[in-house]
């Protein structure tokens, strides 16, 4: 809600605004564990819809919240998804298309046809219509903002303008903004009276109001627990808190989520170029993002670059073949380090035996370093001020933790081949590529973030690649310089 800080402050009061009915959705269902959708439900729908039962199937998912329904949907198959589709509240709808995978969402979309998607796509809050928007082809996300009522498609159509995960397509634009004059009666007055005459103006939770001068710049803030505890003559001038976190536009929006981590926010402004209040963000749109950010690390440290659990089978092949391709040069550049020593170990098959030892343990060592580091690149945890001592630290880990495998290894080495030169080799070569595993996997994802490549993608690849020529190159290089 966007108020006029010329408007006149004597809004009529009203009686308190009675509560809204419970939304659709919002029961937890008797069915429904805490940890999300309960199998059985998922098991008792199916045999619905294969029984042709449908009024059972609309009792089953009736008392469902949408989160929950979206689980629902994405348990079943494509055919059963189709049955369920139609027997979704109108008004349920858009709060559970904003709740799906994209991929499962794609073909909820396609059954329902351009004017259902765009009806449920203009009952949603901005933030969440742009989210949904902006996942679908070129084609069909012009097809469906066709069919949108003008005022809600130029809202969406501005906020498209925006770069992708920036604060300006994560905020709201319904928001609750007054006068630098008014007291807080007259801000009560006016929430209730609007509440009344013109509910959908108000945003449909929010935690502060904003306080802006006549150029429609926030200069302070109010959370509506200061303001409902307050006597109604107080001026919101001396209610407000002035030190407010100003968001831009083009922030990204894992910025946006460091800063409510690092400041305790509940919600904060968005302000355009000019410093004036275009939208806000709130605590339940960010812990979306950290979810998002979390899954992208974990997505990217296995190779893979986003969710496919929903996708179709060979469409996630191909997605993860480029990868596997990568691995797969990563692996002869390995073999050819290998190569190298092949008369070595012709004359010691000791040697084939023990060498995944060395590589394997340096891989899996790096890998720790490069886990710590990527996360510390993600929450600004690491930075150019704490790099040489995070570095210093780990390869001085890897020392460590070298010399201990280096002695366990040889022992073992010892007694399996009872040979001591053979043990003296390994116990070195440990040390080397633990050393060197340690220090890559700090090292790596620090130069790529600072190249502006997402460690996440790539440090694997680099990590695995120097671990084994590195660990294969020190033990085969030592056998043959000390043992032949």
């Amino acid at each position: 809600m966007m108020i006029d800080p010329a408007e006149d402050a004597k809004a009529p009061a009203t009686a308190p605004h009675p509560s809204a009915p419970p939304r659709p959705g919002d029961a937890a269902g008797a069915d429904v564990l805490a940890t999300g959708i309960d199998p059985f439900v998922v098991a008792a729908t199916r045999l619905a819809i294969e029984a042709g039962d449908m009024e059972a199937v609309r009792a089953r998912i009736e008392p469902l919240h949408a989160a929950d329904l979206a689980d629902l949907i994405q348990d079943l198959d494509r055919a059963d998804r189709r049955a369920v589709i139609p027997l979704i509240a109108k008004d349920l709808l858009p709060a559970v298309l904003a709740e799906l995978d994209e991929t499962v969402r794609d073909e909820v979309i396609e059954a329902l046809g351009v004017s259902e998607t765009a009806a449920a796509v203009a009952d949603m809050e901005i933030d969440d219509a742009l989210h949904v928007i902006s996942e679908l082809d070129e084609e069909d996300q012009q097809r469906v903002l066709d069919a949108i009522p003008e005022p809600d498609r130029v809202l969406i159509e501005q906020g498209l303008s925006y770069p992708d995960f920036s604060a300006g397509r994560l905020m709201q634009r319904e928001m609750v903004a007054v006068p630098t004059f008014w007291t807080v009666g007259d801000t009560i007055d006016h929430l209730r009276w609007t509440a009344e005459e013109s509910p959908d103006t108000l945003p449909t939770l929010f935690y502060d109001l904003y306080v802006v001068d006549p150029g429609h710049r926030p200069v302070g803030a109010i959370a509506l627990s200061r303001l409902l505890t307050a006597r109604r003559a107080v001026a919101l001038t001396d209610l407000m808190q002035t030190e407010l976190k100003r968001i831009p536009t083009d922030m990204a929006q894992r910025d946006v989520a460091f800063l409510f981590r690092q400041r305790d926010l509940t919600s904060a402004p968005v302000v355009d170029d000019g410093g004036r209040l275009v939208g806000v963000i709130t605590i339940d749109d960010v812990v979306d993002v950290i979810e998002e950010e979390h899954e992208d690390e974990v997505m990217h440290l296995g190779g893979v670059r986003y969710d496919d659990l929903y996708s179709a089978t060979f469409d996630t092949a191909r997605s993860r073949f480029t990868w596997l391709l990568v691995n797969l040069v990563t692996a002869i550049i390995a073999s050819l380090v290998i190569g190298l020593f092949d008369a070595t170990i012709e004359q010691m098959v000791a040697l084939a035996v023990l060498m995944p030892i060395v590589a394997s343990m340096g891989g899996n060592a790096g890998t720790q370093s490069l886990t710590v580091a990527v996360r510390a690149l993600a929450t600004k945890e690491l930075t150019a001020a704490n790099a040489g001592r995070v570095v210093g630290k780990e390869l001085l880990v890897g020392s460590i933790n070298g010399v201990l495998f280096a002695v366990v290894t040889g022992a073992v080495t010892w007694v399996w081949f009872g040979d001591g030169a053979l043990a003296a080799i390994i116990g070195m070569a440990m040390v080397i590529n633990l050393i060197v595993a340690g220090l890559s996997g700090a090292v790596i994802p620090i130069v790529l973030d600072r190249l502006n490549i997402d460690p996440a993608i790539a440090s694997s690849v680099f990590l695995t690649t120097v671990t084994d020529v590195v660990g294969f190159f020190a033990f085969l290089g030592l056998a043959t310089w000390l043992l032949l």
